[in-house]
């Protein structure tokens, strides 16, 4: 008599087992759930990248979500929750696109208004407001939005404190932003960043644009909770007042007469 052969060998039974990972629901449109190592594998392979190549906008977008720690974020949150202005933008989600704001209007403003100050900064530089990545990996949908609001006021800072976007003025800015607002990325990007510079842009760094950051950051209200789209026509050197904050040295002009010394 043959022995029995059975229909499904032990091995095979490995092979029908469901190993479909179930990701968790989105919490909003546009969310990515992941896990911790997921957070820690992208954090790591995002920072690598863009640190040899910092025009990549998407991959500090990823950096820098991968790496909101949930305490600091819910801290700005509340941050906001404990401002009537910051309040009113978590309650009405105001969105900064070339369709919210139009930026050819802004430049008919009068000068020394916030919006042509802003919509000067921006042709200047060569940006537009809808560069702006959603965010996809923080869990908590009220937090992604604290981090899109941040994201998307992010020419205001630069357009109020003159940094342009060249990378010493990036790094002067991401210094003050974490002053500011504790979001990790913009420390991680202000003490990593200066790694790729010459020593005379670091030497710029270290004496004029880092303390100048750390001490109007730390020192002046919290820039989360202006509500940017309602003071347009304000003047700005009432608003650098108002929030504490000094104008640095213009970074362009330094540069310029340390080539024409050469």
């Amino acid at each position: 008599m043959r022995p029995r052969i059975p229909t499904i060998l032990p091995s095979a039974r490995l092979l029908q087992r469901d190993y479909t990972y179930n990701a968790p629901s989105p919490n909003y449109p546009g969310h990515v759930p992941t896990n911790l190592f997921q957070k820690l594998f992208l954090a790591a392979g995002s920072g690598i990248y863009s640190f040899f190549d910092p025009k990549r906008a998407d991959l500090i977008a990823t950096l820098g979500e991968t790496t909101a720690v949930p305490f600091l974020m819910k801290r700005l949150r509340d941050t906001m929750l404990s401002d009537p202005t910051g309040r009113r933008i978590l309650r009405d989600r105001p969105r900064i696109t070339s369709t919210s704001i139009h930026i050819d209007k802004l430049l008919e403003y009068p000068e020394n208004t916030i919006g042509r100050t802003y919509a000067e900064w921006l042709k200047r530089e060569g940006v537009s407001p809808d560069t702006r990545a959603r965010v996809r990996y923080i869990d908590d949908e009220e937090c992604a939005y604290v981090m899109q609001r941040y994201r998307e006021c992010h020419d205001f800072y630069h357009a109020i404190t003159g940094l342009p976007i060249i990378i010493e003025g990036e790094i002067s800015l991401k210094m003050f932003e974490f002053a500011n607002t504790l979001i990790p990325m913009t420390g991680i990007g202000a003490v990593l960043a200066p790694l790729r510079l010459k020593p005379k842009q670091r030497e710029r760094l270290r004496t004029i644009y880092f303390p100048w950051a750390i001490k109007n950051g730390a020192t002046a209200k919290p820039l989360i909770n202006v509500y940017w789209e309602e003071i347009l026509d304000r003047d700005v050197q009432e608003l650098r007042n108002e929030l504490g904050i000094e104008k640095p040295p213009d970074l362009r002009e330094l540069r310029k007469k340390r080539i024409s010394r050469l």
